[in-house]
């Protein structure tokens, strides 16, 4: 076990090696030489003097010559490695008088045979002349002390694994983030109240909690425990607790003969302490704008409260808002700072607000006028002259003019036009800064349905070719059973916000299994509807159509009916309520939409007047993150004109992928002689299905298993003897731009002429 407040141990030094050299004189001749071999001679007795030089006081003879050249004889300096060999002359009697000492005693010659280099380690070392020092094994050493560990420094025990530190808190509660990491707090609440939302916090950011299973062990341990203790001292400080206490705790258990020793740990033992308040509050010329009494209320600390940085940032964030929305475009409101005062145990808050004059919106001026000139962003924009300035306002034209689809890039800029002159407000104008964006696109697409056979659509277009915003589209489809060819001008943002103007002709031939149609037709509509960038909780469109088409039904015995020329005007009208959270995906919610078209067909010299009706209803449930359950109905009803007074192309069909999967498309409902499907008056669909998120692919994929039902009757009741039902399976792959769907279904109670399954492949969910 080791701590941050555990004892440092010193150990003695250990004993270093002795090891022989030998000394090689250099080469000298005359003078030099014995310069030379009376500095060497010098050096050598030099060295022995300061070998001695630690013996005891009572050992010292103060009455030595004064000079150390007095101790070295002549034969010394002439030739000092022959002196040197010698050795000392034999002990004389008198030698141990003091008075008399004027030599050094060397022990015995050293004989010419040592190798030097290799001593003999066995042989025990006589004691040395001259010392007074004890063997440290005969030393008593004194207990040491307790002392404070150097920073970053650890002492680890490896025995065992307690993780109780050296200082523990009495009566402590623990807490088990993981194998390695575990928190303990004081038992009382009161004392730390907080301790839940830490414990979530500190485990969002711990390092240690983050450790991978092969880096557990000690040295990885301890070096993330220091930085975890750093995050828990800051965290502390965020909550207001400036004079906590952390105990750090790290250790490795030993394993024994029953089971491998567990993983090391690491705990902290946290004494929150008392926790500080605010001080003086600092808000700098906030007290100068007019509305500073609703202003001093959004910024809601005062002091005397509990000092908490989250709290500050948030109202910061608050009065930051509440400036932008009540008209002081300029305002500033720099980065807050504390100044602590350990001794009162408050932070003096300071926040030089600077509110600047409040403002009321002008006119919008565009860098591109003859792209997007500055009176059309006035009609997206969803404020007036006059109305006081709202920084939400302003983003949200920023984001109406992104979801244009004419520019990159957008950059808005207040700019003040008058300043304000009492408690009047001044007024801005908005520069508009953009950036254009590619404007013509072609695009294209695949289908295939295993009745409706292939299909594919191509179109060109260029969305500001009569601005602003005036689009033009070419547009194509060739398949299986249809062809058409279609021009469309739409007027985007067209007397307000997000309505749209659309004028579409087309010309197409249908060849279906129900009839066979040739037709052209105007439409116009005028809509408010809703985008990705804003759905709408209510749509609507109203608008008139006039079509003619040359029809007939499917042959009947291989014999092909006579064709009928319908004349048909109608004035359609639709309303959407929307409360799902997506138009592509919802998760939740409902949609319930209606259609009503009062029709006038002539064909034959007859005329009819009917009603078309829809009705469509939609709910969608998120039971888990995984799960979304979803269902849907329609009904519709054409009353007013028998059913052969209708057009083939203008009744009512079910079946396909957007209807009652597993059936081929508009195949479900009366049939003629040989059995193809003549169309009806009345329709009831019900369809439920339940999207089950895989985890695959970054949990991009679901399964859909899904189950439908579907009627046709000829009357304008519903029918629902009749009821065709189809089951199956689906996959959804989910982009940004929308699910890939496809469903695979089978009709569970087909007719003989109904194929045994079908595929749908498209893009978004079925309903």
């Amino acid at each position: 076990m080791t701590s941050s407040r555990g004892l440092s141990l010193l150990q003695p030094p250990r004993a270093r090696p002795l090891h022989a050299s030998r000394v090689r004189p250099r080469t000298a001749t005359g003078s030099q030489a014995k310069s030379s071999n009376r500095q060497f001679a010098a050096a050598f007795v030099a060295c022995l003097l300061a070998s001695t030089a630690a013996a005891e006081a009572k050992a010292q003879d103060y009455d030595a010559p004064p000079t150390l050249e007095e101790l070295i004889p002549d034969r010394a300096v002439e030739n000092p490695e022959e002196w040197a060999l010698e050795g000392a002359a034999p002990e004389d009697p008198q030698a141990s008088q003091p008075a008399e000492q004027n030599s050094l005693d060397f022990g015995e010659p050293i004989a010419d045979d040592i190798d030097l280099a290799a001593p003999e380690f066995d042989t025990p070392m006589a004691d040395l002349p001259l010392l007074g020092l004890e063997w440290p094994d005969e030393l008593e050493l004194a207990e040491l002390e307790p002392v404070e560990p150097v920073d970053g420094e650890e002492t680890v025990d490896f025995a065992a694994l307690d993780l109780t530190p050296l200082n523990p808190i009495t009566d402590a509660q623990l807490f088990r983030l993981s194998d390695e990491l575990a928190l303990a707090f004081p038992d009382d609440e009161d004392a730390f109240p907080e301790r839940t939302e830490f414990l979530e916090r500190f485990e969002e950011l711990s390092t240690v909690e983050e450790l991978d299973s092969d880096e557990d062990n000690v040295a990885q341990l301890s070096a993330r425990a220091r930085e975890d203790e750093e995050l828990l001292e800051t965290l502390l400080r965020i909550y207001g607790y400036y004079d906590a206490e952390i105990l750090r705790s790290v250790g490795s258990p030993a394993a024994n003969a029953e089971k491998a020793a567990p993983p090391p740990s690491v705990r902290f033992d946290i004494i929150p302490g008392v926790r500080y308040r605010v001080g003086a509050v600092d808000l700098g010329q906030l007290d100068t704008a007019v509305d500073a009494e609703a202003l001093r209320t959004a910024f809601g600390v005062s002091s005397g409260d509990y000092l908490s940085n989250d709290v500050i940032v948030a109202e910061r964030a608050d009065l930051i808002a509440t400036l932008g929305e009540t008209g002081y475009a300029f305002a500033e409101v720099p980065e807050p700072e504390l100044l602590i005062d350990h001794a009162r145990e408050e932070g003096d808050l300071s926040m030089p607000v600077e509110p600047g004059g409040k403002y009321a919106f002008g006119g919008i001026e565009s860098n591109l006028p003859r792209f997007l000139p500055g009176d059309h962003l006035e009609g997206i924009a969803r404020f007036d002259p006059g109305d006081v300035y709202q920084q939400s306002l302003q983003e949200d034209l920023r984001r109406a003019i992104i979801a244009t689809g004419l520019v990159s890039s957008v950059e808005i800029t207040p700019r003040e036009l008058q300043p304000p002159i009492g408690s009047a407000p001044g007024e801005i104008v908005l520069d508009v800064d953009l950036s254009r964006a590619p404007v013509r696109t072609i695009a294209g697409a695949i289908g295939y349905g295993s009745e409706e056979g292939f299909r594919i659509q191509a179109s060109w277009e260029h969305r500001n070719l009569f601005p602003p915003e005036g689009a033009l589209r070419l547009r194509g489809v060739v398949g299986t059973q249809e062809q058409l060819a279609g021009i469309t001008f739409r007027k985007s943002n067209f007397g307000g916000r997000d309505r749209i103007l659309t004028l579409d002709a087309y010309a197409s031939t249908i060849d279906s299994p129900a009839f066979d149609a040739n037709t052209a037709s105007v439409i116009a509509t005028y809509e408010q509807a809703s985008t990705l960038l804003f759905q709408k909780p209510l749509s609507w469109s109203f608008g008139f159509e006039l079509v003619a088409t040359d029809e007939r039904q499917a042959p009947v015995d291989g014999i092909a009916l006579p064709r009928e020329t319908y004349l048909v005007a109608a004035l359609p009208v639709s309303a959407l309520i929307d409360t799902t959270d997506s138009l592509l995906d919802p998760t939740r919610g409902f949609r319930l939409g209606g259609r009503l078209s009062p029709e006038v067909s002539r064909s034959q010299g007859t005329e009819s007047f009917y009603l078309r009706s829809q009705v469509d209803a939609s709910y969608y449930q998120q039971v888990n993150d995984r799960v979304v359950l979803a269902g849907r109905t329609r009904l519709a009803s054409i009353p007013g004109a028998p059913i052969d007074q209708i057009a083939p192309s203008r009744r009512l069909y079910a079946g396909g992928g957007s209807s009652v999967r597993g059936y081929g498309f508009r195949e479900i409902g009366p049939s003629n002689a040989i059995g193809e499907p003549s169309g009806g008056r009345s329709l009831v669909e019900l369809s439920f299905e339940a999207r089950i998120r895989t985890g695959l692919f970054d949990d991009s994929v679901s399964v859909v298993p899904f189950i439908d039902a579907g009627s046709i009757g000829r009357d304008q009741l519903p029918d629902f003897d009749r009821i065709k039902v189809g089951a199956g399976v689906g996959l959804r792959y989910y982009t940004n731009f929308g699910p890939i769907r496809v469903d695979f279904g089978v009709p569970l109670n087909p007719d003989p002429d109904d194929s045994p399954f079908a595929v749908y492949v498209s893009l978004g969910q079925a309903f």
